[in-house]
This record gives C-alpha cells, structure tokens and sequence, in this order.
C-alpha cells in the first residue's frame, strides 16, 4: 500500500511535492491505514550518470539527493520508492520527453547498491521497450532481482513486462521473478476503454484481464492492475467505489495515484475504508476467485484467514440488477450467517448473499459464521461420452493456437481443466474460441484475457456452450481416434457433444 507520483504528476516532481505528499499521507492518517510506500516514478535523476556510472538524482528536481529524501520519508514513517528500467531508456526518455538514457542494462548490480544506499525500500521496474520476447524478459528482470538480494536489504520487487510490448504480464505466473507484476497495460482514468489488453486501460478492462489470474497470487507474490485512479475525477463516485473494492478483495497492491493534499470527502471514504483494506492486507494473500459470471453480474469469493470469506457482487451493466450467490459456492456450509457490508457497515444475518447493485457498481460482504472450506476443487477431466477420450492439450503445448485434441486419458496435467468462473483452463490457459467464430472453427488455447470467447458454460445435458456464439465443444465428425481434432459446432446433444468430468 502506498502512493505513485506518475498518474497524477507525469515527468513533473521534485522533492517539495514529494514531501508535501508524503506529510500529507501522514496527516490525513493513511499512513496509520497501511500506506506506507512513496514511489517517485519516471523523471527523479540527472539525465546523465556520474564519472564513476552511478545513478544521480536531478540536480533541479531533487537538490539534496535522493538520500535526503529517503531519510525524510523513512522519518515520517514511511518508505522510499523508485522507478527505474531494465533496458537503456526509461519510458520518458523513449518517448522524447525526458533526456538521456539512464536505464539499469549493464548497471544492475551497481544500481541496486545504489538504491540499497539510499535507503530505497521499492523498486518499480518497467520494461518500456518492443523489443525482446518474453523469455528475454524473464532473463533480463531476474538479474535486478538477483542484483537487490545481494545488497542484503529488504527491497520490494515491481515488474511491468507490458509497456510497448506484447502484453506478457498474464502468459506467466511471474512469482520467480518479483513480488508483485503488472498483469496489463497501463491503467488510465475511465471505466471502460474497449481494450482486450492494450494502451490504454480502463478499470472494468484491467479487471477482466485479472480476475483470471487468480491462482498465481499468494504471500509475497502479488498481481498488479497498476495504481489506482480514485479521486482523479474520470469517473463517477459509485465507479470508483468498484474500482476500489474489486483492488481490494484481488489481493492487489493499494497505491494510490491521486493528489492527496486536495482529496474530497468522497475520495477519503474509500481511500480510508479499514473494512476493505483489512479484506486487501488479509495474510492469507489469496485473490479472489470468480464464482460465476454471466456477462453482466460477476462474483468472486476471498477466504480469510480467520475464516470468514469476502464477497463481492460486481455489476457491469448498464442498470440495477440484483445479485446473488449461495453459501455453497463461496465455500461456506450451514443455514444462517453474518454478513458485514463493508461500505456501510450495516450487519445482517442471513441464509443468502444478495444485493442489489448500481450499474458499475460493487457490493462487498465479508461473510461470518457457519463453517468454512476451502472450495472443492474443479479440477477435472474431460471425456467425451462417445470415445470416452479426454480433452487434451497436445504434448502440453501452451503456445497461443494450439488446438486440443481428444486423446486417452491418463490423468496428465495437460489433461486437467480447471473452472474458473465461467473459463476453462489447462496449464495456465484458457479454452478459447476464436474471435466470432462460427462452426466448425477448432478452438484453442490462450492467454486468459476475460474475454465473452473465453467464457463457457457446462450445462446440465453435459454439452459445453460458448458463451460468445453459444456453439457446443464438438469431437470432429464424431471422431474416436486419438487426435480427433475439438471445433465449435451447433448444439445437437449428440455424443460427440457431451463431456463427462472424471
């Protein structure tokens, strides 16, 4: 939990504003709620390094040094963030908007040392760059990680593998490598800017991308849907209520991007609100998982540690609708329950979880009582009634296309399908139809993106029906061989149509 210059400030910062919105942190008291990290983005240095290669901070901008002002923040209670990239130019200096090209390649174990001495306690670490495939990315992020061990202090690890390039943040679970990744593009003040995963990001977007990603987050390891926008003014209050509350129960990092020496009333409301932020800072560290989702009414479930379990019921309508969900489904058995809203505060005690919900809206209980288990597991194969093969994944090939096939079961993990609210995934990927496609198009697998081509619904005669086109998984004219190809074809019920879970 902290704060970010970048969204509200860009390139323009200097240690005045910093310290302004640091003491500001403090005496607003969400410093005492858990924000603790002050994270100087793009723009802090002197566009050259020193005779010796180190890092400087801009002579202009940060004249006592970067030292001074991580003594300052660290005295308020505070810790000291910064930004810096793998490659040679940071994304302003990509851009043309700041000189130079002060990026860490080739500096990582000398500019870790730096920041070790400074008093650095985050690093946000950005690719910003086309160039180099995920596997270079990898390589390339791993040797700062290496690098900031080695200084023996304590330094939280940010990745962005996304900016300028292929959207790599959700084709791996980046845990090796950092403490917390971001999982998209960059996040921009709107609710919805009609991106699957590209520049720039609406709130309901990067929530679509995330919300699969949910089995990656655990202590110590976090997905990140960027800072957040509350209080900038782009969208309406009950939007950024959502925004806030479904950061919170994904278990995703709370920094905060607005100014905070001129938040509104409304803006500290949610900023400040200890019933989502204990949800957030819950030392389980799980992301909540979908429960269901229709399209338009979208449930996730968080357990925590002392047994309750958060639950948030998101609208993305266009209108009021009620939303509702059983105990079974959020891992809860016996009759009655208690159920704190954690907007208003109000308690209840009921069978049910139910709300009516504003268009874009959220509504968050944590519910109490009864007992709590871990959900059953979902995990299970999937045999088509006429062969009696099961859905594979050949040779385990998790490259975006690849196309599963019927083949004998054996009990393999590229046999394994995972429900994820209305996704099905195997290895980390999601069964997918290809975009508006018609029958007999062969589905594939791909990067979980929340898209409707990704959403599926197993339905009670044991056919599986696209949620985009309503097409039904089909074995290819009826075929029983082993790589018998899988495609979308209008519902019959036939045999070659139905899956049982084994």
């Amino acid at each position: 939990m902290g704060w970010n210059s970048w969204n509200s400030f860009g390139c323009n910062i200097s240690e005045t504003l910093i310290r302004q919105m640091a003491d500001s942190i403090v005496s607003s008291g969400m410093r005492d709620l858990g924000y603790q990290y002050v994270v100087v983005d793009d723009c802090w240095f002197n566009p050259n390094r020193d005779s010796a290669g180190n890092l400087q901070g801009d002579p202009t901008r940060f004249p006592s040094g970067m030292r001074a002002l991580g003594d300052y923040l660290h005295g308020q209670g505070l810790k000291f963030g910064i930004y810096q990239v793998p490659l040679d130019k940071t994304c302003a200096q990509y851009f043309g908007s700041y000189p130079g090209a002060t990026g860490s390649l080739g500096h990582e174990a000398q500019d870790a040392r730096q920041f070790a001495a400074w008093g650095v306690d985050f690093l946000k670490y950005d690719w910003c760059s086309p160039t180099g495939s995920i596997d270079e990315q990898v390589a390339t992020f791993a040797k700062m990680r290496d690098a900031l061990a080695a200084t023996g202090r304590p330094i939280v690890y940010s990745i962005n593998p996304n900016s300028i390039h292929a959207k790599t943040g959700p084709q791996r679970n980046w845990g090796d490598v950092a403490n917390m990744w971001r999982t998209t593009e960059d996040i921009t003040n709107a609710w919805n800017t009609g991106q699957t995963n590209g520049y720039p990001m609406g709130v309901q977007n990067i929530i679509d991308v995330t919300v699969p990603l949910a089995p990656y987050a655990k202590p110590g390891a976090f997905t990140d849907p960027d800072m957040m926008e509350v209080g900038r003014g782009g969208m309406t209050d009950t939007e950024m209520r959502s925004h806030f509350a479904m950061w919170a129960v994904m278990a995703s990092p709370l920094i905060a991007g607005n100014d905070i020496r001129n938040m509104t009333s409304a803006t500290q409301t949610i900023l400040k609100n200890a019933n989502l932020i204990a949800i957030n800072q819950d030392p389980l560290a799980l992301q909540a998982t979908q429960v269901s989702f229709d399209g338009t009414r979208r449930v996730l479930a968080k357990r925590l540690a002392n047994g309750d379990v958060a639950v948030a019921l998101f609208n993305q309508g266009g209108s009021t609708t009620t939303i509702s969900t059983t105990a079974a489904a959020i891992g809860k058995s016996g009759s009655s329950f208690t159920l704190l809203d954690a907007w208003t505060n109000a308690t209840t005690t009921s069978g049910t979880v139910s709300a009516s919900v504003p268009s874009h809206g959220t509504v968050v209980f944590r519910v109490s009582g009864g007992t709590t288990t871990p959900p059953p597991s979902t995990s299970s194969a999937l045999a088509s009634v006429s062969s009696g093969r099961c859905l594979d994944v050949p040779q385990s090939n998790t490259a975006n296309g690849t196309q599963p096939v019927i083949w004998d079961c054996n009990g393999a993990a590229n046999q394994r399908w995972t429900v994820n609210g209305q996704t099905l995934q195997s290895l980390n990927k999601c069964l997918d139809a290809p975009l508006n496609a018609t029958a007999g198009a062969k589905v594939q697998i791909w990067d979980c993106n929340g898209g409707a081509n990704q959403r599926w619904t197993l339905n009670a005669n044991g056919t599986i029906s696209s949620g985009q086109s309503g097409l039904c998984l089909d074995v290819y004219e009826n075929g029983t061989a082993n790589g018998s190809a899988v495609i979308l074809w209008s519902c019959t019920a036939a045999a070659n149509q139905r899956w049982t879970q084994r």
